[in-house]
């Protein structure tokens, strides 16, 4: 009896926490070749990254109508941080950002409204495409939760000031990307003179004899975390890609920008100076989770123990003792997943944005030389 229910024991208490340490598995659908309908259907702002990239795909998929209609309410709901003392000090003890509200970056509320501006000019509705623009100039200097001007953002905003008829403004935006070099660290030379370029053109009052382009290329790749106590500039925390992200291209057509400076900002959620608040929160969720690392060490040691204790007390074959040091060595190596639960950064973002743009006037792609000629997707956006 003593040995039946000290196995049932040891089995309940392996079971108890490989449900603790469980990993959590995102809820992200896929929506390829889905109907304009099916998309708006599917839409949740509740469940704010998918509901970003149901609006990527729905721009996608010329849904132009649905990407106003809930690009708007997105925008509004998903901007501002909203504290609550109760959920910001329960973020210190589970994982991060589980009960926390996504709030868009600074990237992305720029990036939605571009989505929402080439909405309405696609559909003809040019003057509130003129809003939106405008718009997107106030998320990108306004002091929000989060702020920072981004170089993706400005290239895009300068095309479609273009489209809608507005060289000037359009000048604005070059002469804005032209010296963003202090921002990239003379990093994307080739993008900087082709910005220089388009405002030599327009002072010069020459325009392009062709529209623009702009077609997405690839995925965002995913990221991966790792611990690093020295030598980080986000709290203790290294984030990397799991792709290289492509380099600048210039052509005497278009030009190439990757969606590196996004990752950027994601990479630098944690430092203090940009979110001083989470990179409070992620050093006082250090202690706590090394502590918790050492629930399943103690646990399984008293496994290894008590079950060789009775099965010595009930004068058994072994069998238990073994059973138990197995079991044991199950919970303790458990301890690394543990930790690393606890301690997991937050680092959700819209995921089905492209991983660089190209802006041309090259009339087909193959005329282009900044696009790739194979082996990664292009997509047409406007």
């Amino acid at each position: 009896m003593v040995r039946n229910h000290s196995r049932c024991t040891i089995a309940l208490v392996i079971g108890l926490l490989i449900g603790l340490v469980g990993c959590q598995t995102g809820g992200g659908r896929t929506l390829y070749g889905a109907s304009c309908s099916e998309i708006e259907r599917q839409i949740d702002l509740s469940e704010r990254i998918d509901t970003l990239n149901r609006l990527a795909d729905a721009f996608e998929r010329r849904c132009y109508e649905t990407v106003i209609v809930h690009g708007e309410k997105a925008r509004s709901e998903f901007r501002h941080k909203t504290f609550s003392l109760l959920k910001e000090t329960t973020n210190v003890f589970i994982p991060e950002g589980s009960f926390i509200d996504y709030v868009l970056e600074s990237y992305e509320r720029g990036y939605l409204s571009l989505l929402l501006a080439a909405s309405y000019a696609n559909v003809q509705k040019m003057e509130e495409a003129k809003v939106e623009l405008r718009q997107l100039d106030h998320e990108l200097f306004t002091p929000l939760y989060n702020y920072g001007e981004d170089p993706v953002n400005l290239l895009l905003s300068a095309v479609l000031w273009e489209r809608v008829g507005e060289v000037n403004e359009a000048r604005v935006d070059w002469l804005r990307l032209r010296d963003l070099d202090v921002m990239w660290k003379g990093k994307q030379d080739a993008v900087r003179i082709f910005a220089a370029r388009q405002v030599a053109w327009i002072d010069a009052g020459q325009g392009g004899s062709e529209p623009w382009r702009v077609y997405g290329i690839g995925r965002f790749p995913g990221l991966t975390w790792d611990l690093q106590f020295f030598g980080s500039a986000s709290g203790y925390f290294s984030v990397k890609a799991n792709e290289e992200f492509l380099s600048a291209c210039r052509s005497d057509t278009g030009v190439r920008l990757s969606t590196k400076s996004w990752f950027e900002k994601v990479a630098i959620r944690h430092s203090h100076g940009y979110h001083p608040l989470l990179n409070v929160q992620a050093w006082i969720r250090l202690p706590i989770g090394l502590t918790y690392s050492l629930v399943p060490l103690a646990a399984g040691a008293g496994v290894m123990v008590g079950g060789c204790m009775l099965d010595a007390a009930g004068k058994g074959n072994g069998a238990l003792c073994q059973l138990s040091i197995v079991g044991g060595a199950v919970m303790m190596r458990t301890a690394p997943a543990v930790m690393e639960g606890a301690l997991q950064p937050d680092l959700r973002h819209w995921e089905h944005v492209p991983a660089a743009f190209v802006v041309t006037r090259a009339s087909k792609p193959e005329l282009e030389s900044c696009l790739p000629k194979s082996g990664t997707a292009v997509q047409r956006l406007w």
